[in-house]
């Protein structure tokens, strides 16, 4: 009788880590807090819908000790993610977890990606599977299940730290709890400020935007009213320096904005953004460490659309599972959409060019240019390719395409 109990139990606690969010009414943990804040990141196409990028074709800015499928590292149970460089339309940008609570507790934490695939993630966890569509039936990551978190509030561990700088460790700054989290051999265990992951998916996002000239075109491409009537959306320009935004408060309906006037300070686009994730309900130290964690990348030279997605777009994106429920949950993911310039294109085209010089100085500095578009690079280049007529120029952008 005893084998049989323990039994059912091993296969429910295995159903629970392989399921959707249980509808099992669970014991309400009163002290429990649970915030999480991270970022959608997409390149508009001409017509505003969302293109396919390889986000994962760049050199990560992530410490060594995060797990990660660039580096060939497994999920708890060894299993070890494919695909790493499909292309994609979504990069999902370092959710972090935080937990408060007063009380030293477990809890057992899964967040489920059903349109996507894990890429990056720390503490040590295990996965949930599914398969990325039904045309690709290879097993994917389409989740992320640490198990048993323990919260560890009057501890304060030494965290792992590098010397390199990373844009990791500023979501530490932050008054949430420790977690300890044991790794697969029981025996080692990890410490952190909150739970971590980042993937990449194929899924529509609400936001669909396109420039018509110096005017932006904004619509709900989902049809499932962007912003609900309550969150800001800012349109954010660098363009050699020069930096700019515009407020839009609400985005129910199809609007038009003019790119922003090039005449603001960083210090006026902080405190806006700041005050927006507050809004939303992220603890104030909580808005400053995700700013402080994306401020090199936000605000880089480019032309950009941050917004924040519906509670209920992020929760059937991310079905979020924490058990027992905490008293409090807030989920605050913000869409990044990148708009290619014409400014930019002209540019990227200028710099190709060159790569055709006699002057191996010129092709070098030329090649050096162009690394600062990054990851945004291929899908310019693909943009230039859509309108392209010199014949030398289109087997340039061809090669290069290739190469990427």
């Amino acid at each position: 009788m005893k084998k049989t109990i323990l039994a059912v139990l091993a296969l429910f606690t295995v159903s629970l880590s392989n399921s959707a969010t249980p509808n099992i009414p669970r014991p309400v943990a009163n002290d429990l807090v649970v915030h999480e804040w991270g970022t959608f990141t997409t390149i508009a196409g001409r017509d505003g819908t969302a293109l396919d990028w390889r986000p994962l074709n760049v050199k990560s800015d992530l410490p060594t000790f995060v797990y990660s499928v660039e580096k060939n590292d497994g999920f708890r149970g060894n299993f070890k993610e494919t695909g790493k460089r499909d292309p994609a339309r979504v990069r999902m940008e370092t959710p972090v977890i935080y937990f408060y609570s007063g009380k030293e507790m477990d809890i057992d934490v899964a967040v489920r990606f059903p349109d996507g695939q894990i890429t990056e993630w720390y503490p040590q966890a295990g996965l949930i599977n599914g398969r990325y569509g039904p045309d690709k039936p290879k097993l994917m990551a389409n989740g992320i299940h640490w198990g048993t978190v323990r919260l560890l509030p009057n501890e304060k561990p030494a965290y792992l730290r590098e010397a390199a700088a990373s844009h990791y460790y500023p979501a530490r700054e932050t008054d949430a709890v420790p977690i300890r989290v044991c790794n697969v051999d029981k025996t080692r265990v990890e410490t952190e400020n909150f739970l971590f992951y980042r993937g990449i998916g194929n899924f529509d996002l609400p936001l669909r935007a396109r420039l018509d000239g110096t005017r932006i075109l904004i619509s709900d491409g989902t049809k499932k009213c962007l912003n609900d009537g309550s969150a800001n959306l800012m349109i954010f320009e660098n363009r050699g320096g020069r930096i700019g935004f515009r407020m839009v408060p609400d985005v129910t309906k199809d609007i038009t904005a003019e790119r922003p006037a090039l005449d603001a300070n960083i210090g006026t686009v902080l405190a806006q953004l700041e005050k927006s994730l507050i809004s939303q309900g992220l603890y104030a130290k909580e808005a400053r460490a995700m700013i402080a964690t994306w401020r090199d990348s936000w605000f880089e030279e480019g032309l950009r659309i941050f917004y924040i997605l519906p509670r209920k777009t992020t929760d059937a994106i991310l079905p979020l599972s924490v058990e027992p429920t905490p008293r409090e949950t807030v989920r605050v993911l913000v869409g990044r959409t990148e708009l290619i310039t014409p400014e930019m294109t002209q540019d990227v085209r200028a710099r190709v060019a060159r790569l055709r010089s006699d002057s191996p100085e010129i092709r070098e500095m030329a090649r050096q240019d162009l690394k600062k578009y990054g990851r945004f690079f291929e899908p310019i280049l693909k943009e230039l390719l859509q309108t392209e007529t010199d014949a030398a120029m289109r087997t340039q952008l061809e090669r290069l395409i290739a190469l990427e």
